[in-house]
């Protein structure tokens, strides 16, 4: 027959700890929190010492350059006038505008062209900067007119730029006139190259 429950015996004595067990895999991320409300705004703090004054900048920031003069020029093809021009940088672009009264007169269907020079060379960035007038009567059309353009990838340095007449291209010489009784002038002015 089985005998009745006996009384529990003594604790043991507690045992060695067993080593570390390996890192459990990491749980999924919990929902976000509620947005906590907007704390109170603190107190202006006090103003500070004004700073140290700045250097004095440079009033020739910009460069820019324009000659001008007062003459009747008869050339029919040549040199009208140059205007040396010192340019800061290789990477800019120069915008160059030539503005005086031209003309050209014949009998009948003749032409001119008007353009611009640098150290001797026409533009090619991207094209030539130049004016031509086209005249089918014999009439005598003194007005002022302006040729105006930007050219690129020209270097730094002192750089020539002229204005000069010659023939439109198909056609022959004819009788031209650059300035008649008002000034006449080139305005150059240096300019960040565009990206475009």
């Amino acid at each position: 027959m089985k005998g009745a429950k006996g009384d529990r015996g003594d604790k043991g004595v507690t045992g060695k700890t067993g080593l570390k067990g390996s890192l459990g895999q990491r749980g999924s991320m919990g929902p976000i929190g509620i947005k906590g409300e907007k704390g109170i705004k603190g107190s202006l703090g006090q103003r500070g010492e004004p700073g140290p004054q700045g250097e004095n900048g440079t009033a020739n920031s910009i460069n820019w350059k324009q000659c001008v003069w007062k003459r009747e020029d008869e050339k029919d093809t040549g040199l009208i006038q140059e205007c040396v021009f010192k340019k800061r940088h290789s990477s800019t672009s120069l915008k160059v505008a030539y503005a005086a009264n031209m003309r050209v007169r014949c009998t009948s269907g003749c032409c001119g062209r008007w353009y611009i020079t640098f150290n001797g060379a026409e533009c090619s960035g991207p094209m030539t900067i130049e004016g031509v007038l086209y005249l089918y009567t014999n009439d005598n059309p003194l007005r002022h007119r302006q040729i105006e353009r930007f050219c690129e990838n020209i270097p730094s340095g002192s750089i020539r730029v002229a204005v000069h007449v010659g023939n439109c291209q198909g056609y022959g010489s004819s009788d031209r006139r650059s300035g008649w009784r008002s000034v006449s002038r080139i305005m150059i002015e240096e300019y960040p190259q565009s990206q475009t």
